[in-house]
Formats: C-alpha cells, structure tokens, sequence
C-alpha cells in the first residue's frame, strides 16, 4: 500500500510527547532522544523536536518519519542547527540526502532504532518493520546527514 505524503501524518499524542522531552533538556536533564533546534524557515526563531540520530558507515543521520514536517522543511531551508541532550550542545551540519540516496538509510532504521519504528507504523510512513519497507518510503520520508559544523 502506497501512502501519499498528504496522508502521512504523526500520531496524535507526538505533540505532547515532544513538549515534555524538550522541555526536560531545557531543564538539563539528558533524555535518550537529544532535542535538534533549527531555525524556522519563515520566522527565523528556534525551533526544537526530539529526533533519533543513528549511524551508518560512520556517518550519523537523522530521518523525518514524513517529509513534509515542520522540522524538516526548517531543517532542510537552514542546512544546519544544535543538538542538545541534557547540558551538552553540538553545533551541527544538516545535509538533505536527495531521495535515490534515502533507501539504503531508512533500511537500516529498523534495525538501528527499533523503539522508532512504532510512530512510522502509527504515522502510516510503512505498512511493516522491515528493512525492506523503511526503503520503499524514501519518497516519503525526509534524511539528513549530520556533520560537525566547526
């Protein structure tokens, strides 16, 4: 089944979710999911989403369970921002992956991030966990390589 991007959307309590685990590393208390701050693409203010960056071949990436969130289109418009977990903050290099390099990315997710995978299969991003499955949704998922800014 073939989901279009206008069908894809984050489970109704993401939201909420997001709002606490922000507002702990505010506080400084280190979460598993550091927080990625970006500024926003129309009003140029932070903006903050927990996100679950993982590595493949050395590289570290950060994937958008839908392309079309706020925090990608910001991501992908500033091309950089912080990561925050706790007190420690990196300065980051955010590249877009074009969508013939995703695949072999979201392949691994499954496998890399299990804990994130419910919240593709509750946005309707894949039907299944498989590797197989995170591929087929290049066209629906935003990638972003991570670099060291500095």
């Amino acid at each position: 089944m073939e989901h279009s991007p206008d069908t894809v959307k984050p489970p109704w309590y993401l939201p909420w979710v997001n709002k606490v685990i922000i507002g702990l590393h505010h506080l400084g208390i280190a979460m598993p999911m550091p927080t990625l701050t970006v500024p926003g693409r129309k009003s140029g203010k932070p903006r903050s989403t927990p996100v679950s960056p993982y590595e493949v071949d050395g590289s570290r990436y950060v994937v958008a369970g839908y392309a079309r969130s706020d925090w990608a289109r910001n991501a992908e418009a500033a091309g950089r921002g912080t990561l925050t977990r706790g007190r420690h903050s990196e300065q980051v290099r955010l590249v877009a992956l074009p969508v013939s390099e995703r695949g072999p990315i979201l392949r691994e997710f499954p496998a890399r991030m299990p804990h994130g995978v419910s919240m593709f299969l509750k946005a309707g991003t894949v039907e299944n966990a498989s590797p197989e499955a995170f591929e087929a949704a290049a066209p629906q998922c935003a990638v972003f390589r991570i670099e060291p800014l500095g």
